[in-house]
């Protein structure tokens, strides 16, 4: 039985940092192509991040990027998205989701999900 887990959400400042988790059990995450997405209320579901199962290749989207790094703890079969220099526009549902390759970024191109971990940004 396989399970993703996202962790490190919750309320920030605007210009404030999180650091995102996702640990799984059953699935080898270093295998993986990794992908995480956001929805914001009222939004699609978006892709925010992806990082190849060889870790040569590291996706950001325009809305992240220049704040956002992607990093794997093999040793720990898990993942890390930190933000930085959050704004309100950012506030959404983070999942984290895994699939054999990036698959063009998009949420229906990947296999295994997470529940999410809500990320507020307000003052």
């Amino acid at each position: 039985q396989w399970q993703l887990v996202e962790s490190g959400g919750g309320l920030v400042q605007p210009g404030g940092s999180l650091r995102l988790s996702c640990a799984s059990s059953g699935i080898t995450l270093e295998y993986y192509a990794i992908g995480w997405f956001r929805q914001a209320p009222g939004k699609e579901r978006e892709g925010v991040s992806c990082m190849n199962s060889g870790d040569t290749f590291i996706w950001y989207s325009n809305s992240v990027q220049g704040r956002a790094t992607f990093s794997r703890d093999n040793a720990n079969n898990r993942v890390h998205l930190q933000l930085n220099s959050l704004q309100p526009e950012d506030t959404a549902v983070y999942f984290c989701a895994a699939a054999w390759g990036c698959n063009d970024y998009r949420p229906d191109g990947m296999d295994f999900w997470g529940p999410g971990t809500p990320v507020t940004v307000s003052s």
